[in-house]
């Protein structure tokens, strides 16, 4: 990881990453959907020609989803967990390498975390954020 984002940097770059975000999860409803109709559309009398072209669907658009997560975290965050909602930027504190922590919902980077804890470690970013990168 070469690049750390700064509390401004972040949540400059935050609309690019939710527009992002939620093509992403577009996309995994999408192959979903894809996929219980490949379950359930598949009967006693479904062709194999049917059969094949959905199946070609649905691998296309997980092609299509992968790409999107590729995308997502081409910006430089890491997606943590799509169905929670998270995204992580990497950031500096003093010398300690952390979160910036983003939840879906949230309209600006407010919360940081050390590398290990995770979303239950979230806290506050203070008033005086000179201390993250």
């Amino acid at each position: 990881m070469n690049s750390y984002f700064s509390v401004n940097q972040a949540n400059e770059i935050l609309p690019t990453v939710i527009k992002k975000f939620d093509h992403a999860k577009k996309m995994k409803v999408e192959v979903m959907k894809m996929e219980q109709q490949l379950t359930s559309g598949l009967t006693p009398t479904t062709s194999l020609e049917e059969y094949t072209t959905i199946k070609k669907k649905l691998n296309s658009l997980v092609t299509k989803f992968y790409q999107s997560i590729e995308d997502l975290e081409s910006t430089g965050v890491l997606l943590k967990g799509l169905d929670e909602g998270l995204l992580n930027f990497p950031a500096k504190r003093f010398d300690e390498e952390i979160w910036l922590c983003w939840k879906e919902g949230e309209t600006e980077i407010k919360f940081w975390h050390e590398k290990d804890t995770g979303f239950i470690g979230r806290k506050p970013i203070s008033v005086s954020n000179e201390s993250l990168v």
